[in-house]
């Protein structure tokens, strides 16, 4: 049994407290919360039955109790809030992304690596029962050698529904940096490591306006491009591409395809942990629905989390590693710095 305490009490701590003192608590106990409004976090203790309400971050730290800092706040906070567990001895599983920079990024494996401790994060969806069973069709040889992949993540945006979208344009923000680490962690799963990229990005608007109750009106600087498109070169040889975007008001697109000599796979929404898995045969001729083989179709956040506890007290497997979500980062950050440069950028960082 490890402790686990929070830090960031918005919109999605919600599903990650009812799976971590639910289907979870077998093997973790949430032994506090914290969040700069005070009120977020005692009404989430209230809802959920947590003892603890810390008064701040170093609180947390000091509390010999804890094994895990589950990190939920927002991108831009992510590096400062887990490099400061890591140095005071704590594990730490994040949220997506990693950190809002490569090098912040790095530094944060790197030290955790340095004090033999482990950093994980979501997206954890590829361990769910969809992407799995595409995992394994693939590992099955239903489609062939794998030749090409593409992805597409189009909105217009969170500013319509979200209560307090303004960091989805600020540093850390953007349709990459939110939506792209479901996306391309689903791909990479299925295709492989990424060797090098290229790409195009721009802001297709300067400002949003906010229409949601809360903050209604509100206007917000876009300090991030909304619209980027990846081509992607696997260490395979199969060749990908991946649009995100924040300005398309409507699109008819598939949300990640893998491309086969013998086949076709169609993946559901890596936003999930199930949806519909569909096959096609080259030698059929047809589409076919493939029932799903594993377990977690259900909204199962805080599965990574789950799976970093039990790689703690038993060895087994830790795949939502910061090793994975360190690819991913720069993966995703190699784009823009592609089409800044002009030219394909090798990715370092191996998985």
């Amino acid at each position: 049994m490890k402790n686990i305490a929070i830090i960031g009490c918005g919109d999605i701590s919600g599903i990650y407290l009812q799976n971590l003192t639910g289907k979870f608590a077998d093997r973790l106990n949430v032994a506090g919360i914290y969040d700069l409004v005070a009120d977020k976090a005692k009404s989430r203790a209230k809802e959920f039955g947590i003892k603890r309400v810390y008064d701040c971050i170093d609180e947390i730290l000091g509390d010999a109790e804890v094994d895990i800092v589950l990190n939920l706040t927002r991108p831009y906070e992510h590096y400062g809030v887990s490099v400061r567990a890591l140095e005071a001895g704590k594990h730490v599983y994040t949220e997506k992304p990693l950190a809002a920079s490569l090098a912040e990024g790095q530094a944060l494996v790197a030290l955790a690596k340095e004090k033999n401790l482990l950093i994980g994060g979501a997206p954890d969806t590829f361990l769910g029962a969809g992407i799995r069973t595409c995992r394994q069709l693939i590992s099955d040889g239903e489609i062939g050698d794998i030749v090409g992949a593409s992805a597409f993540m189009l909105c217009r945006g969170h500013e319509s529904w979200h209560p307090d979208p303004a960091f989805y344009y600020q540093y850390g923000g953007g349709p990459m940096m939110d939506m792209g680490p479901y996306y391309l962690t689903a791909m990479i799963n299925l295709a492989g490591a990424v060797k090098a990229v290229t790409g195009i990005a721009k802001a297709s608007f300067p400002t949003r306006t906010i229409t949601s109750a809360a903050k209604h009106g509100t206007v917000v600087k876009v300090e991030v491009p909304t619209h980027i498109t990846g081509v992607i070169e696997f260490a395979s040889g199969a060749v990908g591409t991946i649009t995100t975007s924040f300005d398309v008001c409507a699109a008819e697109v598939p949300r990640i395809e893998i491309y086969g000599a013998k086949g076709t796979l169609s993946v559901p929404d890596p936003n999930t942990f199930a949806g519909p898995v569909r096959l096609y045969r080259h030698e059929t001729g047809s589409w076919q629905e493939i029932p799903l083989q594993f377990d977690h179709s259900e909204n199962s956040r805080g599965l990574g989390l789950y799976e970093m506890v039990c790689h703690l007290e038993d060895g087994s497997v830790h795949l939502a590693s910061g090793e994975l979500l360190l690819h991913v980062l720069e993966v995703m950050t190699a784009f823009n710095s592609a089409y800044e440069k002009r030219t394909f950028v090798e990715i370092e960082s191996v998985i």
